[in-house]
């Protein structure tokens, strides 16, 4: 997968999202910002949703913990 420079806004909304889920407590507008925010940066790269999608996730929730 390519390497994505992700605006931190959007990180932000993903990771909102992904704890608003985890806890049961996610939104439509929660869910609608991270999905806005996706096809914006999609459309902006000239790439596919779900490619960018799929990177974002893992970028989010798939985070190795620090060594050290």
């Amino acid at each position: 997968m390519a390497d994505f420079d992700f605006p931190e806004t959007l990180l932000a909304a993903e990771r909102t999202a992904w704890e608003a889920l985890q806890a049961g407590q996610l939104t439509v507008d929660q869910a609608v910002a991270v999905q806005d925010g996706v096809i914006a940066y999609a459309k902006e790269a000239g790439l596919d949703r779900y490619t960018v999608e799929m990177a974002l996730k893992k970028a989010v929730r798939h985070t190795e913990p620090a060594e050290g």
